[in-house]
């Protein structure tokens, strides 16, 4: 993995009408917005979804379900 894919970036985010940050590694970031792109939903749209189904933080919760995504794509049980 390069030094650019697993660098954390911190970045903004619009949910709900407040403004939060996560922090993400760039391939985390990248495939979440393929996801998004895939399901023909925005970003903000989908980091909403996932933060309201979310138990924890969001950042793992971000991560967690990019890695459910990716298993379900590769069927991985």
């Amino acid at each position: 993995m390069s030094d650019q894919n697993s660098r954390i970036i911190k970045r903004s985010v619009t949910i709900a009408g407040h403004r939060t940050s996560i922090s993400l590694e760039n391939i985390f970031w990248q495939e979440l917005q393929n996801i998004a792109q895939a399901r023909n939903q925005s970003l903000a749209a989908l980091i909403a979804e996932i933060d309201a189904e979310r138990s924890g933080n969001l950042s793992s919760a971000v991560r967690v379900f990019v890695l459910e995504a990716l298993k379900v794509r590769v069927n991985v049980p």
